[in-house]
């Protein structure tokens, strides 16, 4: 699993600090009262990775924290949903627009960080979900302070810090005998090595996944009968394609410059130097600033044999089988844990894959083009604000299906747009977005 250990260590020097933060919802739309629900959100926990915190362009900050999708599930119904929060500019590296300049970096990353606001709450968050997590993280009770050096990560700490009600993210969750529980898990236990172009892996030598499908289908089931035994709602969702994601479907195999002109890319694979194939191969967004300079202008890299991209940045199309077969086997791991328990499921697959091409939600026209999409931040995994919104309404759709209910969704227009000034990035001869290098560097997922 990709977790860069860089990522904000001074939170580990943080001393608790003596006030708690209230949770700003001033900018969300005034809470709609369901006609009718047999689902009672007076205690609602949820329990996944980065996308349930609220993460975007590559941080976790306060001003991206209030629009998770439970979040903003909870200001819909106008109850309480207390989040570990942290002040902008958040988590070390955060991603933003740099303003378009001659000379400038369009996507630049903030060396600064924030501090915890909210860390003296008395109870467990309602908002468990810690980026970088895998599914084994869910039930994992191993001491946050001597986790092994790969699986180091600050975030546990700053998150499960009251260990008063258990050592794991699922024992906190349960202390809180929750009506509504949501889980969202396994994104990392495929994009770590996806994100990571095959090269990170349990195995060096076979690159092999970071959880096999026996284990996680162990851990998945595991959780959900242990989820089980409370009376909690329970909600599942299951794991988007890479085919939805820009990072790894921006920048093609080969380039097409301002001339009309084609340029195949050489890369380094598990086969050896080759020319990448369109519609096989993947270019990772992290080549960008291997591929062109701060002006924009190709390096060379890439563009002969004797100069290939290297592997880290390329998944070849042996690599995406490997990650599509784990994301089918996965899915129907989650969706057969999830029916056998009676809990509801979304469909997150099938969610992203509708927006190819374009959908418009609200007079709004989403898409999983890098920026102008609108859907994917700055990181081009991760939602913006209004794309949170669109899970949330996901959650919701799925929790009216199962149980009856009337929850009434979010209006996606009246969420803001995170990316309103992305006509200002700058772009290379080839039409691809210019990003600083480094600016991935400290990207939890």
């Amino acid at each position: 699993m990709k977790i860069i250990n860089r990522i904000l260590f001074s939170l580990l020097v943080v001393t608790l600090l003596a006030f708690t933060a209230c949770q700003d919802r001033t900018e969300l739309t005034a809470p709609s009262t369901p006609s009718s629900t047999p689902v009672s959100f007076a205690r609602f926990v949820s329990m996944g990775n980065s996308i349930t915190a609220g993460y975007q362009s590559g941080s976790l900050y306060q001003s991206g924290q209030v629009y998770a999708y439970g979040n903003q599930i909870a200001n819909l119904l106008g109850v309480t949903y207390v989040q570990p929060l942290i002040s902008d500019p958040g988590t070390t590296g955060r991603m933003e627009f740099g303003g378009f300049t001659t000379t400038g970096i369009a996507i630049k990353y903030n060396t600064n960080s924030g501090v915890p606001l909210n860390s003296t709450y008395a109870a467990p968050y309602n908002d468990l979900a810690i980026p970088g997590a895998i599914a084994y993280d869910i039930i994992d009770t191993t001491n946050f302070a001597t986790k092994s050096t790969a699986r180091a990560n600050p975030l546990f700490s700053l998150v499960l810090r009251n260990k008063a009600f258990g050592n794991s993210m699922i024992a906190q969750a349960l202390a809180q005998n929750p009506t509504v529980i949501t889980l969202w898990i396994g994104n990392n236990d495929v994009l770590g090595y996806a994100s990571s172009g095959g090269t990170s892996g349990t195995d060096a030598a076979t690159h092999s996944l970071p959880t096999d499908v026996p284990t996680f289908t162990y851990l998945i089931n595991t959780i959900a009968n242990t989820l089980a035994t409370s009376s909690a709602k329970v909600i599942f969702a299951n794991i988007p394609s890479i085919s939805s994601i820009p990072f790894f479907t921006t920048i093609p195999p080969v380039l097409v410059g301002g001339d009309g002109t084609h340029y195949t890319v050489y890369g380094v694979t598990k086969t050896g130097t080759r020319a990448l194939v369109y519609g096989q191969d993947l270019v990772l967004l992290t080549a960008s600033s291997v591929l062109f300079d701060a002006n924009g202008a190709p390096t060379g890299v890439g563009l002969s044999p004797a100069n290939p991209l290297p592997d880290k940045y390329i998944l070849d199309k042996d690599e995406v089988t490997i990650v599509n077969n784990a994301v089918s086997a996965f899915n129907t791991a989650i969706s057969n844990a999830a029916t056998a328990k009676g809990f509801a499921l979304v469909d997150i697959n099938t969610l992203f894959s509708q927006f190819n091409g374009g959908k418009v939600i609200n007079g709004i026209t989403f898409s999983p083009a890098y920026v102008t999409g609108g859907l994917f931040s700055l990181d081009g995994v991760h939602p913006t604000a209004q794309g949170q919104a669109i899970l949330a309404n996901a959650f919701i759709a799925a929790i009216n299906a199962k149980w009856g209910s009337s929850i009434p969704y979010i209006d996606v227009s009246t969420i803001p747009g995170s990316l309103i000034i992305g006509k200002q990035i700058k772009y290379s001869g080839f039409g691809l977005p210019i990003i600083e290098k480094g600016a991935f560097d400290n990207i939890l997922f």
